[in-house]
């Protein structure tokens, strides 16, 4: 798998990369310290996974990734930062991030976490999982009708799409786009919609009028 580091700390930087690289499976493809470098990188690299730094001299991590996965919806985005906060984790997510883990973690639990998702799971640190788990279960009975609108009309169709009991496969043949093209608009559609799967999706759908509407 290729990585891109994306960390306004060189030396970070230098000792991710001196973690990672012993990998044989993994080879880094770059490592950038501001938004511009990482969107400039990821564009002529095409990385499989993007260590994201939360914060950078010209914007955020969020900034980063919101306009790489515009470009490359394949691409896969992990946080790696020091920030515990909830609204970093939650604005992460929303974006479309992969996963979200604190700097504190140990380098083994680093490289299982990066073959992870490059097998399509998700990475979060333990507390950002408690902490995620907790605003969903606050938040999901709160879910309306106005939060179909945050939608794009792609995943719109993706969501219809899932309650007419289709297969990502399917879903790609059906809308001519690839099944990770798929799955990415399966991601954020359930992150926006603070949903935790397929089958609450479905429902999500039948509740508000979504499937088979024109």
């Amino acid at each position: 798998m290729k990585i891109l580091i994306v960390d306004d700390h060189v030396l970070f930087r230098e000792g991710l990369a001196a973690i990672i690289r012993p990998q044989s499976d993994i080879e880094i493809v770059g490592m950038a310290g501001t938004v511009r470098e990482a969107v400039d990188m990821a564009r002529s690299a095409k990385p499989d996974i993007i260590l994201m730094d939360f914060n950078l001299p010209d914007g955020s991590g969020v900034d980063a990734t919101r306009r790489i996965l515009e470009e490359q919806p394949t691409c896969k985005v992990v946080f790696l930062t020091m920030s515990e906060q909830d609204e970093d984790l939650f604005a992460a997510i929303r974006v479309g991030a992969k996963g979200y883990m604190l700097k504190n973690m140990h380098p083994p639990e680093l490289v299982a976490a990066l073959r992870s998702v490059q097998q399509g799971e998700s990475a979060l640190s333990r507390a950002m999982t408690l902490r995620l788990m907790d605003e969903l279960s606050r938040t999901k009975k709160s879910i309306g009708r106005p939060a179909e609108n945050t939608l794009t009309l792609r995943e719109l169709d993706v969501l219809r799409a899932i309650a007419s009991g289709m297969s990502n496969q399917e879903i790609g043949s059906h809308l001519f786009i690839s099944e990770n093209t798929v799955k990415f608009h399966v991601h954020s559609l359930l992150a926006k919609l603070n949903l935790s799967d397929r089958k609450e999706a479905a429902s999500f759908a039948k509740e508000h009028g979504l499937v088979n509407r024109e």
